[in-house]
This record gives structure tokens, C-alpha cells and sequence, in this order.
């Protein structure tokens, strides 16, 4: 007898391999470490997260591609530029109506599985995909909804956008997206109260909690004299240097201009050993522009701006840091979850928490015992953390710290645990769905009988 057909699990990703997006590498990774199991497809759009789309990517409006074994239809969407709501608005829906045209490309499915983004899109393309699409057995497909932020919470809390009308819509629909999954994951305990509230504790989906994670063989601890972090360090100015970093998407959920100002006051710093102190921001956004100004108009010598780095280069950059920012704007307890705090983790690297209590990072961090933390906004605080980060940079509490955050990674959030989990949840539903089938079947036919 020949090996059974693998099921069938359509993925729908924004952004994907070889896109630097956090969310693209996170699905990467699941489709990825599904294969055993699911014959994996993902439709997302061209490369195209910094804004760009190449010149290989312009002539056609679907790529289709295998990228180490999963197959992968890709959008062709219009260029944007961060900061324009414009040109971004019709960039996602470029995505989604292109996404929804190459659903009808992929045949039947068994699981469809989509996160939160594009904001209120994500969620209904799942929809529509458990709709249009049949499974091996023909029926709909199981849809599984996995909240990496909720919106409009999420623009609610940064101001992105202020018409009424149209958040009551959004979170309409994202609620409607939510009812019609079998399944929604959140990635935080914050998110899964949000999930309650949104639902006032009443008819709450089906859900659980599943944490993002890190790719421990990839993103792991270097020494500081590994040939990979000596050249990051010389080619970007920060040999001999005590280094305070924040990586990843300079946004607008972050408060980066509030915390820019506070670095500004340890201009020309040194620490015990005599060591520079040098606040290196590695990534891209809508921010960067108004950071690299504030830079420019203050004259300030520790601070750098680092371009994002490709996957496999992403460990030494981590690892060039002395200590790591993780932080959120107030209002996104609940509402995101930053997930470079499993990177930091990774390399085993001490933190900065500018968090809200009762978020899922901030919990962490101080159950952990892995940095230090205050609440977004308490200025006074954050300045006291740094100062004594640099005073005490040469003390073994600051390996401590970063010991602590990778032995809790590597027994709570490493790759393969997550994904299994998600293997589990998934697979598990399904079952309970047969058997309560089988179930009511079987009554069915008991009526009958006596009937």
C-alpha cells in the first residue's frame, strides 16, 4: 500500500520569504515545519515589504514558486511608500482582491490558516477561503484565525485612524472573522482577554493561546569576537562600544520619539570600563525618518541607524548588542504582542521592557527575571533603567539576565515546540469535529429506528 495523501493547508501571508516582515518569517517557519504532516500552499505578494518591488516581480500578476518544499503564489501588488495612507491602503487591498482571485487557484483544502494582517483583511480572506473552497471529503475546509494584533484596537490606540464610522465597521468584521473560524489562536494571554471582552464573556470563539517563537538554531548566542559579529560591528562603527539596540520595525506603535529624547541625554556617555555607550537602531518604518532628523538637529554622536539585515545575518546583528529595547506605545496591552522579545531571548541577550503591566512581554520578562521594566511614557523610569544598565555594564548580572531569557526560550519558545502546538490544536479539532459528526449521526439513525 502506498503512503496516505498528506491534507491540505492553504497559508495566507502578507508577506513571505524572503520579505524581512517578523510575520513573513513566523510563517515561514510554520509552513515550513508542516510539511511532515500538510501539503502546504501560501499566497501572499511579491516581495515587497520595504516599499519596492523588484523588476522580476513586475510583469505578471501571479508568481508561482516552491520555496523548500512549500508551494507559493505570489500577488503582484503597486509600490508604497511607508508613511503615505494612501499608496499603503492600495497596496493591501491590491493584495486582498489578488489573494482572493488566486484562492480559486489552488484546488480543494482541508485547513486554511491566516493571521491578523493585513489588518481586518487577514481575518477575511480566511472567511471567504473556508467558503469558496471544499476539503478532500467535500466539505468546507477547518479555518484557523490567529490574532497577531487586534484591529481597529491596535489604529484606536495609535491614531491612525479617527473616523467612527469606520472602526464600528472594521471591528464588525473582524469579529464576524473571529465567529466564523473553527479556531482562533492569540499569541498572548493579554490577546486572549481582548478576545473575552470583545465577546463580553459570551458565546467566545473557540480558542487558544500559542506563543510566537524563535528558531533556536538559527538565532542562538555568539561570543563578541565570532567573525560574524566583529564584522557587523566594524562595519557599522560599533567596536569597543557598549551597545543598547532596538531591532525591528521603527513604527508607530513603539513611541521611538519619546524614547529618542531620553537617549539624547546620555550623549557623549561612557561606562565603567570606559567603553562608549551607542544606542544603534537596526530596521525600518515610518519613523525612521522623523529619528534620523531628531538626530541631525541635536547633533547626536551615539546614535546610529542600521538598515534591516537578511535572515541569515539577522544572528550576528542580534548579537552584537549589549542590551535590548522591547517596547510598546500605551494602549497596546491586549491589543499586540512584540515578538523581537523571542529574538532577544534567542541570543540570550538582558531587556529593556517599556511596556504596560499585564502584557504577555512584560509578564514574561518579569517572571523570567531577565530585565528590567517600566510603563510607556515614565520617562523618569526608562532613563533611571539605562543608567543602570551602563553603570553596572560591565557586571555579570547583565550575563545573568540574558541566561535566564535563553534557558526560559529554549524550554518554552523555540520553533518546534510552537509549531507542534499548533499541529496539535489543529488536529485535534478535527477529530473532535468526527467524532461529534459520528455522534450525532449515530443518534440520528437510533431516532429512526425506534421511531
Amino acid at each position: 500500500m502506498g503512503r496516505p495523501e498528506k491534507q491540505k493547508l492553504l497559508i495566507y501571508a502578507h508577506y513571505y520569504a524572503p520579505d524581512v516582515a517578523s510575520t513573513g518569517q513566523l510563517l515561514q517557519d510554520m509552513a515550513e515545519g508542516m510539511l511532515d504532516v500538510f501539503d502546504v500552499t501560501v499566497i501572499c505578494t511579491v516581495p515587497s515589504y520595504g516599499g519596492k518591488v523588484s523588476p522580476e516581480y513586475k510583469d505578471k500578476k501571479f508568481y508561482e514558486e516552491n520555496i523548500n518544499g512549500v508551494k507559493v503564489i505570489r500577488i503582484s501588488v503597486p509600490e508604497f511608500t511607508k508613511s503615505n495612507k494612501i499608496s499603503r491602503i492600495r497596496n493591501l487591498f491590491a493584495y486582498y482582491f489578488g489573494a482572493k482571485k488566486a484562492t480559486k487557484m489552488v484546488g480543494h483544502q482541508d485547513f486554511i490558516f491566516t493571521i491578523s494582517q493585513p489588518p481586518i483583511l487577514g481575518g477575511m480572506l480566511g472567511v471567504f477561503g473556508k467558503k469558496v473552497l471544499k476539503n478532500s471529503e467535500g466539505g468546507s475546509p477547518l479555518f484557523v484565525y490567529c490574532i497577531q494584533d487586534f484591529n481597529p484596537e491596535q489604529v484606536i490606540a495609535t491614531g491612525y485612524v479617527k473616523f467612527k464610522s469606520i472602526i464600528k465597521i472594521a471591528k464588525w468584521m473582524d469579529n464576524r472573522s473571529c465567529v466564523k473560524s473553527d479556531l482562533v489562536v492569540t499569541v498572548g494571554r493579554d490577546l486572549e482577554q481582548t478576545l473575552v471582552h470583545r465577546f463580553g464573556n459570551k458565546k467566545v470563539p473557540n480558542h487558544t493561546i500559542i506563543n510566537n517563537w524563535v528558531d533556536e538554531k538559527e538565532i542562538h548566542p555568539l561570543s563578541a569576537d565570532s567573525e560574524g559579529v566583529e564584522e557587523f560591528n566594524k562595519t557599522y562603527g560599533l567596536e569597543n562600544k557598549f551597545v543598547i539596540m532596538y531591532s525591528g520595525n521603527i513604527g508607530l506603535y513603539y513611541d521611538l520619539d519619546g524614547l529618542i529624547e531620553v537617549m539624547a541625554k546620555f550623549n557623549g556617555a561612557k561606562t565603567p570600563d570606559g567603553r562608549e555607550v551607542c544606542f544603534a537602531f537596526v530596521g525600518a518604518g515610518a519613523m525612521l525618518k522623523k529619528l534620523e532628523e531628531y538626530k541631525e538637529e541635536h547633533s547626536l554622536n551615539n546614535i546610529v541607524f542600521i538598515p534591516y539585515q537578511d535572515k541569515d545575518k539577522l544572528i550576528y546583528s542580534l548579537n552584537a548588542a549589549d542590551v535590548h529595547w522591547c517596547v510598546s506605545a500605551k494602549g497596546i496591552k491586549g491589543v499586540s504582542c512584540p515578538s523581537k522579545f523571542y529574538g532577544i531571548a534567542g541570543v540570550g541577550k538582558p531587556v529593556i521592557g517599556v511596556l504596560e503591566k499585564g502584557a504577555e512581554i512584560e509578564m514574561l520578562i518579569d517572571e523570567i527575571g531577565c530585565g528590567k521594566l517600566a510603563e510607556p511614557g515614565d520617562y523618569d523610569t526608562i532613563e533611571e533603567i539605562v543608567n543602570w544598565f551602563i553603570s553596572n555594564a560591565d557586571s555579570s548580572e547583565l550575563a545573568e539576565m540574558g541566561r535566564k531569557a535563553h534557558d526560559y526560550l529554549m524550554g518554552h519558545l523555540t520553533k518546534n515546540l510552537s509549531i507542534n502546538k499548533y499541529k496539535k490544536a489543529m488536529l485535534t479539532y478535527e477529530q473532535q469535529l468526527l467524532q461529534t459528526s459520528v455522534e450525532t449521526t449515530e443518534g440520528e439513525i437510533r431516532k429512526e429506528i425506534t421511531a
